[in-house]
């Protein structure tokens, strides 16, 4: 038996754990669908952030990296989410730091940077999308003594 499916009894229903293994690993998917292009492509990037050249490319090629770094804790988290309660809890705030982060840089934007809006836009969709699937999944997966029902 996999290591984490011996707690799925922890959480209650057995269906939860998966759940949130599913939302856990679907942000994970989505968020590598956007890092390995900027990492493999990043020339077809580069006009979304107004930059060109090397140095647009070299920038998108960092986010890229970021992105990857940042996705370092999901694997933990998909296998036990009970067990990594805390790593998933700093998931959050991480998703939540770059929509309220995204946002804050649409807002001060000043007019005339058409490319720019657009692009903080789709992060913010993606971010936001991201840590609605997170906080669901950081809900269904809590021990069966927090839960209320």
């Amino acid at each position: 038996m996999i290591k984490g499916m011996a707690d799925d009894a922890r959480m209650g229903k057995p269906y939860k754990i998966w759940w949130t293994r599913a939302l856990v690993t679907g942000v994970l998917i989505a968020n590598l669908t956007a890092a390995i292009p900027f990492i493999l492509f990043p020339e077809r990037f580069t006009h979304g952030f107004e930059m060109d050249g090397i140095p647009g490319q070299v920038f998108v090629r960092s986010l890229g990296i970021l992105f990857l770094m940042w996705n370092a804790t999901f694997p933990p988290v998909i296998l036990d989410p009970s067990r990594y309660r805390v790593l998933f809890g700093v998931m959050l705030v991480q998703q939540l730091i770059g929509l309220l982060g995204e946002t804050a840089m649409l807002l001060n934007l000043p007019p005339g940077y058409g490319a720019l809006r657009i692009t903080a836009f789709r992060f913010i969709l993606f971010d936001g999308s991201g840590f609605i699937a997170l906080l669901v999944g950081f809900l269904l997966s809590r021990p069966v003594s927090s839960q209320l029902n």
